[in-house]
């Protein structure tokens, strides 16, 4: 059964980010911006685990926790750009189960929701396999083939393309594909991504000058060729 999990955070790119990232990963994802739009949520959605800020208007992480542990058990990951443990401490002391540190990669995040999940007796969902056309990708055993054949990709050539496929037609920006690759909060230049673009289409179209699979939408950023969607 598919999991839903709450992201609360003040940063609309945050939000954005780890929506399209975690459904990619098979999880129902559901936002707000702050506390005080978070909590009528929980007894409406009843989320399985909730990815909460600490820093934000309205109502911060440590008010919503305060609240949220009378009436609720469920898990709670903390996202802290604060590096003080005593700040880490008082969330934990206050009902969270886990806490990442801003920047952080998206796997690394996943693995803790994982982990989270499993431990308070929840199965995660696994989605073992992207494919697009005659693009088949198994993210559990980082293989690509293309027409039947292996391809040997990098890990940011692996990550940008499986945001590729798992957006399904949607053109994604430059910067949109850097917080794939590098993380949330992390600084890039997004003009970085044209060169492991480059690399990729190399490895997977039939004719790199002539690409079939990425399409450049120019002043925008990429896309898969919707004729070449999940099947």
């Amino acid at each position: 059964m598919q999991k839903t999990i709450l992201v609360v955070d003040d940063e609309e790119r945050i939000r954005a980010l780890l929506q399209a990232y975690l459904t990619q990963e098979g999880f129902r994802v559901i936002t707000a911006a702050n506390g005080e739009l978070a909590l009528p949520l929980v007894d409406l959605e009843h989320p399985d685990l909730i990815l909460l800020d600490i820093m934000m208007p309205e109502m911060d992480g440590y008010e919503f926790l305060r609240r949220y542990s009378k009436l609720h058990d469920g898990p709670v990951i903390l996202l802290t750009a604060r590096l003080d443990e005593t700040d880490k401490i008082a969330g934990l002391e206050l009902g969270a189960d886990d806490y990442i540190t801003k920047p952080f990669s998206l796997r690394e995040l996943t693995a803790r929701i994982r982990t989270v999940l499993r431990r308070m007796g929840k199965s995660a969902p696994t989605t073992n396999l992207l494919e697009a056309g005659d693009i088949v990708m198994d993210r559990d055993a980082y293989l690509v083939t293309v027409n039947e054949q292996p391809v040997s990709l990098t890990r940011s050539e692996f990550d940008l393309l499986a945001a590729l496929i798992s957006s399904r037609g949607r053109t994604l920006s430059r910067l949109q594909l850097l917080d794939f690759v590098q993380g949330v909060a992390f600084e890039g230049i997004e003009r970085s991504i044209d060169g492991h673009i480059k690399n990729l289409r190399a490895k997977i179209e039939p004719d790199p000058r002539n690409p079939i699979y990425i399409e450049t939408i120019y002043g925008v950023g990429y896309r898969l060729n919707p004729s070449r969607k999940d099947k």
